[in-house]
């Protein structure tokens, strides 16, 4: 390999059909499997599994930046660069691939390569997947767009199709119904489209500029408009909200692929899954001698093919088959598994109907910590605080709740109106509405607090930020 490979890491979307595990705040890449490695932490160890490479871009929304720091961070993986490129909000694989491939063009020049890969796909076969990489980066030297084809095992209706004749790609076809799926599998010209490719920088910039210019004309002016901040092993672009939301929302297959006569696909059998599903879940791993999966602690009696999930409860299941049983602390999911791809459908009412369990776990992930709601009334809500070590709130003030914190563990330091204090164990310090507040852990072990908030109106959204450490505040 001559060139420099960039792994890039996309790592957006809801995965709406894994609800309530998945949720908008906390979205698919973040699931941790039974080795309790999330989908994230192992496409990062993808792209680092490949020889020469020390650099990774993961492309993410703004508010997931912290979360996916940690991540990485929990890797403890050495001698690598981390680079950021964050969305304020989702605009399609188009605008990702692009924001990158520019990023890559001004840092590492125009004949770098990346390899775009998902953050919530599982691939169990590394070799083949690193065998599979060395083809595409040949291809991609000589000029190729390079998508990955997975060899179908089944007729599988959801999931696009790639017909191929040799390394050529033939055509992309749409989700076909069950009957074309199987006359796609017999015949031995069609995989499934993996969402993963490979290509050199001005290559891909070249065909985008053919086929699909507007994308490439509007993120190079958000890019001026953008801010980059530079740090020793870690490197952030932010892009700037008013100039992508001028970024036309298009795939990056509708955008070139499906277009350019320069397109190769590069047939794998890497085990490969979208974890798309309740059901593709349940596949992953070890069964028991009546096919059933259980992350739980659990009985069952005349059990099979189930299913089943448990964060915190006991579960106790007689005379089932075929369910998917996922219990959270605040939703419990009962679907078949035939029906698995309707979730989504419960996931959509929600978000319509302005329930947070779309959005929101009762442990909520901020950068300076969590939060975890332990009860929540009309007129009071008790949370648990815990703040990292150096971990700052944002200088804030709220017009309609007060709140009453108790330091569990640790030392705070505290922000109250005029005053500035320490607040150890067992101490407490009073916020009353209206007031300027700040809470700060200047120790080195985690401050762990209770917060006890009572007013008219709890909502999240009732604060107001003068300063933040994270950027959450216009300078």
């Amino acid at each position: 390999m001559t060139s420099k490979l960039i792994p890039t890491i996309l790592c957006g979307g809801a995965g709406s059909r894994l609800w309530p595990v998945s949720r908008e705040g906390h979205p698919k890449p973040f699931i941790r499997l039974a080795d309790n490695q999330s989908l994230l932490q192992k496409s990062f160890l993808r792209g680092f599994s490949i020889d020469g490479v020390n650099d990774i871009i993961t492309v993410t929304n703004r508010e997931l930046f912290f979360q996916t720091e940690d991540e990485l961070a929990e890797l403890k993986l050495k001698n690598i660069r981390s680079n950021y490129i964050l969305e304020p909000f989702g605009r399609n694989t188009a605008a990702a691939i692009v924001s990158a491939a520019m990023y890559v063009r001004k840092e590492f020049g125009d004949d770098a390569i990346l390899l775009v890969l998902a953050a919530d796909h599982l691939i169990s076969n590394k070799e083949a997947f690193r065998a599979a990489v060395d083809k595409a980066v040949k291809l991609a030297e000589s000029g190729r767009l390079v998508t990955f084809g997975i060899k179908p095992t089944h007729p599988e209706t959801g999931y696009g199709y790639i017909e191929a004749n040799g390394s050529d790609v033939v055509r992309f076809v749409e989700k076909p119904e069950i009957k074309v799926a199987q006359e796609y599998m017999d015949s031995g010209r069609f995989y499934w489209n993996s969402g993963m490719f490979c290509f050199r920088v001005d290559t891909i910039l070249q065909e985008l500029e053919a086929y699909c210019p507007d994308v490439v004309a509007s993120v190079k002016m958000c890019l001026s408009a953008s801010k980059e901040l530079s740090g020793e092993k870690q490197k952030q672009l932010s892009l700037d909200a008013d100039t992508f939301r001028l970024v036309p929302d298009i795939s990056i297959d509708y955008a070139v692929m499906e277009k350019s006569n320069v397109v190769s696909v590069v047939p794998c059998d890497i085990g490969w899954s979208d974890i798309g599903s309740w059901a593709a879940l349940s596949a992953v791993g070890e069964s028991d001698e009546n096919g059933n999966r259980v992350e739980a602690e659990a009985l069952l009696e005349n059990v099979k093919n189930c299913y089943i999930k448990s964060e915190e409860r006991f579960v106790g299941a007689i005379g089932l088959e075929n369910l998917v049983i996922v219990d959270t602390p605040d939703a419990l999911l009962v679907a078949n598994k035939d029906y698995s791809q309707d979730v989504k459908k419960i996931y959509t009412t929600l978000k319509q109907n302005g329930n947070e369990l779309y959005k929101w776990h009762r442990t909520v992930y901020r950068p300076w910590g969590s939060y975890t709601v332990l009860e929540n009334s009309d007129r009071f809500k008790i949370k648990r605080l815990e703040v990292k070590p150096g971990g700052r709130l944002s200088l804030q003030m709220h017009h309609h709740r007060s709140e009453h914190w108790i330091v569990v563990s640790g030392m705070a330091k505290v922000v109250n109106g005029e005053q500035e204090m320490l607040v150890n164990t067992n101490e407490s310090t009073y916020i009353p509405a209206g007031h300027r507040h700040r809470l700060e852990n200047p120790g080195v072990i985690n401050l762990v607090l209770i917060e006890v908030q009572s007013g008219e109106y709890l909502g999240e959204d009732d604060i107001v930020r003068f300063q933040d450490v994270y950027g959450r505040v216009e300078q």
